[in-house]
């Protein structure tokens, strides 16, 4: 079998300037992240993905790049980020950064170059129209904060397209060069100790808008061609592909042979949990469970709660998603690009434990592999007087003690204050706290991330959706002869469900053993064909019991 590790990994994901200030200077730095790598191995996460860490203007957190082999000199060295990946791999955690190559920021020295006239040997870097584009204001990823995407520039005499913010040109990788120096940047940060790349804006990284002359070969090729410059480099690296697309389109990033993306962020089951979760009941998962496409062997799933960016809704009917902003962003404030709310998962659900656990049990047991916000595992809130997404990204909470214990400097002086006040502020919800409450939402996630692990056929095997009560999300997962069956409660009333029936296998099955169970105590014995309760907001993981085989 191959050694796929990412099947049965859990990635934590952080951004390094708020992670942990190992200088005293108010920016978390990889001397900090370094030092504190302790708290993600006792997770029991196996890989970490870093948000854009490189030099940067710093207009778009870190996503406008200026130089792609370097780091920001606020965060530390190359030096000092070879010794966290060190560190790292000393705890058996692999680390994955971000490959932001759709567009660099206008003040990198090739975009320099690139306007300085049309014999730059940057120039055709970018792509560049002479006369004012036609629906410049089509396609505006950020309505609201972004004008539109082409914009004019003087000295270049000439419109250059930026799919993003303005101040981010976009690259035309259908130039040979672009895609020569890609390659460069992956095997630059491979040669560092990195396992793979999380690939930023893919549906825009592979198209011709704009070209002139676009190539008869189909973009999404470009794909095929980074794997395959990833396994020549390290056989063992993956590249995990942000592509906001439906079921129909996922299929060409996996590749039909596997070829391409090892992992795509699940975004459809994504939107439709946050659904599920508004109406309580598990009808909206199921219908996409239900349309999701076999993927190859070498496919996975990336699946989350919250990430970096907002609950990106889009693609859900102008009805569904206002129903999820009713509940879970009421306020307009909470609410941006008029698709996504810029809020983090804990206040979404009213700080309710009950719900949390549940949110990430179910999370855990879809078929992929999970990813972890940092401070989502101890129920981090969101600083919303912040602009757009910069809400989610305050300083991580360690302790009660000055500045949550992420820096010693002077509070004036933080990348992005700590939350300090509410129900989320940093004297009530911290690391240091949660360790010690074995209630505590830190608690159960390690747990859980144990019990994850521990039943790879969630990550490989094959799964099945099973019948029974609307509200409950039921789901059978089995991989050479292991069993796991999981039911989640989405409601805030008692259900009866009733357990897979006796079936004629191998493994002779006689009964089920719970594995996970919330809240209250699971029951002893319990037999194919049987009624189980599971309380408002509850769980159970279930898998045959090993000692009656």
């Amino acid at each position: 079998m191959l050694d796929l590790w990412y099947k049965n990994a859990v990635i934590y994901c952080l951004d390094v300037d708020a992670y942990m200030d190992g200088n005293g200077d108010g920016v978390g730095d990889f001397r900090g992240l370094a030092d504190r790598l302790d708290h993600i191995e006792a997770l029991g996460a196996t890989c970490i993905w870093l948000l854009p860490f490189y030099p940067t203007p710093n207009r778009d957190n870190g996503y406008d790049i200026s130089d792609f082999y370097n780091v920001d000199p606020r965060l530390g060295s190359l030096g000092d980020f070879v010794a966290f990946t060190r560190a790292a791999a000393d705890r058996g955690l692999r680390v994955l950064v971000d490959l932001v190559v759709n567009h660099t920021s206008t003040d990198h020295p090739w975009f320099q170059s690139a306007r300085s006239g049309p014999n730059s040997p940057y120039r055709d870097w970018y792509v560049w129209s002479e006369e004012k584009p036609e629906n410049i204001h089509d396609g505006i990823v950020f309505p609201g904060v972004q004008e539109a995407i082409w914009t004019y520039d003087q000295k270049a005499k000439a419109w250059y397209l930026h799919r993003f913010y303005k101040h981010q040109a976009d690259l035309n990788i259908a130039n040979p060069a672009v895609r020569e120096e890609i390659d460069k940047i992956m095997g630059f940060w491979l040669q560092l100790g990195v396992s793979g790349f999380r690939i930023d804006a893919v549906p825009f990284l592979i198209e011709y808008l704009g070209l002139d002359h676009a190539p008869a070969r189909n973009p999404a090729e470009y794909l095929s061609d980074m794997r395959r410059f990833l396994s020549w480099r390290k056989a063992e690296s993956v590249l995990l592909a942000e592509a906001n697309v439906t079921m129909k389109e996922v299929t060409s990033y996996f590749g039909e042979d596997g070829n391409r993306m090892h992992m795509v962020f699940n975004f459809m089951l994504n939107q439709h949990m946050f659904l599920a979760m508004t109406r309580r009941d598990a009808e909206p998962i199921r219908r996409i469970m239900s349309i999701m496409p076999d993927l190859p062997v070498e496919g996975q799933w990336g699946s989350f709660l919250r990430n970096h960016d907002e609950v990106d809704l889009g693609r859900l009917s102008s009805q569904e998603r206002q129903e999820v902003f009713d509940a879970m962003a009421p306020d307009p404030g909470m609410i941006v690009y008029d698709r996504g709310i810029r809020r983090r998962l804990a206040p979404m659900l009213e700080g309710d434990v009950r719900r949390l656990k549940l949110a990430y049990a179910l999370m855990f047991a879809l078929p992929g592999t999970p990813v972890i916000w940092y401070g989502e595992e101890i129920g981090m809130g969101d600083d919303l007087s912040l602009e757009e997404r910069n809400s989610v990204r305050t300083p991580l909470q360690w302790s009660n003690r000055k500045n949550g214990g992420f820096s010693s400097a002077d509070p004036e002086a933080l990348v992005r204050p700590v939350l300090s006040d509410g129900p989320f502020a940093y004297d009530k919800v911290n690391i240091a706290d949660a360790m010690h409450d074995p209630e505590s939402l830190l608690s159960f996630v390690r747990e859980l991330v144990r019990i994850r692990r521990s039943l790879p056929e969630i990550g490989w095997g094959e799964w099945t959706l099973m019948d029974g009560d609307t509200r409950v999300l039921a789901m059978r997962c089995e991989w050479k002869g292991n069993v796991t069956c999981t039911y989640h409660n989405l409601s805030d009333q008692d259900v009866e469900v009733t357990l897979e029936p006796a079936q004629e296998s191998e493994t002779g099955e006689t009964a089920y053993t719970s594995v996970l169970f919330g809240p209250g105590a699971p029951p002893r014995d319990l037999k194919p064909g049987a009624s189980l309760r599971l309380a408002p907001y509850g769980f159970a993981w279930l898998r045959p019991d090993q000692e009656r085989r």
